[in-house]
């Protein structure tokens, strides 16, 4: 997909867009702990993962690379995909209601500095796992989080260790 937004009407009636986006969960271990990053606003106090939409011709990997390292700062490579969240909203400025899709993959901290970070978010940290999970605003990115911490995991009980 590369449009970051398609219209479309449900019953011939209302206005629906469909909206695309992609993001990550950036890991590290630290001392044989799982590490994940934190992005977050002061007004209103929210915590998210890094997520965005794509640039014209941008595949939704580019989009998900692109978009992480602009809102931590942090270089990172893609492990895998984690999956998909989907959610509605109506946009406050016109009434239009929107569906939205965002893919998540996992990766892996590379380099770079979350201090780094573009001005989208107040703060950008790592967190360990747990703390994380407790931290996050959206029910459905902490879903997201916890099956990536079990990847991580799952990826330390294979190969012996965690990175």
């Amino acid at each position: 997909i590369h449009n970051q937004c398609l219209v479309g009407t449900m019953a011939g009636r209302e206005k629906v867009e469909y909206h695309m986006s992609a993001g990550g969960v950036v890991y590290r271990t630290n001392g044989g702990i799982i590490e994940t990053v934190l992005c977050g606003r002061n007004t209103p106090r929210k915590w998210s993962l890094p997520k965005g939409t794509p640039d014209a011709e941008e595949t939704v990997e580019e989009t998900a690379l692109r978009e992480v390292t602009e809102e931590t700062g942090l270089e990172v490579e893609i492990q895998e995909p984690i999956g998909d969240i989907t959610y509605w909203f109506v946009r406050p400025t016109d009434g239009v209601r929107c569906h939205k899709v965002v893919h998540y993959f996992l990766m892996r901290h590379t380099g770079g500095a979350t201090d780094n970070h573009d001005h989208e978010f107040d703060e950008v940290r790592w967190s360990h796992g747990e703390e994380s999970l407790r931290t996050l605003t959206y029910k459905n990115e902490i879903d997201i989080l916890d099956k990536a911490i079990e990847m991580v995991s799952q990826r330390a009980r294979k190969e012996g260790a965690i990175d």
